[in-house]
């Protein structure tokens, strides 16, 4: 039961983070910290042992050298950087490796509905003034936090971490 819980909470912050993201353009440094900090609890919860605790431990840290790469040349935003490391941190290996890959395709999805959505804005009738500041303005960023969670989302079902809450 608790382990099952403690995939709630994580599956809380994967779609707060995406929220976040979807309206202020930002995920908020604690939202990433607490999906880190909240992990060892997970580990103890689902008896994750101290070897693959600790591989977890590396995934994250590759996952966050990975999402540094990601940002540096302006790919994604910081918060999203903190993102990637914090959920394959939960994911683990191998994982993570299923988890950014769909998280990559639903980036592409994301950006692919986004242009469509942004081009047809203007024709839509509605004041430019209500566009301002919206997923919908033109040359605005695109939230990849939703990618991320959507990408999570899907992975949680097949993984590790699912398969030990389950049991």
């Amino acid at each position: 039961m608790a382990g099952q819980f403690i995939l709630l909470v994580f599956v809380f912050f994967m779609v707060l983070a995406a929220a976040r993201d979807a309206m202020s353009f930002t995920i908020p440094n604690w939202l990433c910290g607490a999906l880190a900090l909240v992990f060892p609890l997970a580990a103890a919860a689902l008896g994750i042992g101290w070897m693959d605790f600790g591989l977890h431990i590396v995934v994250g840290f590759v996952a966050l050298l990975i999402g540094m790469a990601l940002f540096a040349p302006g790919w994604i935003g910081g918060g999203d950087a903190k993102l990637i490391a914090a959920a394959a941190l939960w994911f683990g290996w191998p994982d993570s490796l299923m988890f950014l890959g769909k998280a990559a395709l639903m980036g592409g999805i994301l950006a692919v509905g986004l242009i469509m959505l942004r081009r047809f804005a203007p024709a839509s009738g509605l004041p430019q003034r209500w566009l301002t500041g919206t997923l919908l303005a033109d040359g605005a960023p695109a939230p990849y936090g939703i990618a991320l969670a959507a990408g999570a989302l899907w992975t949680l079902p097949e993984s590790q971490l699912f398969l030990l809450a389950a049991g």
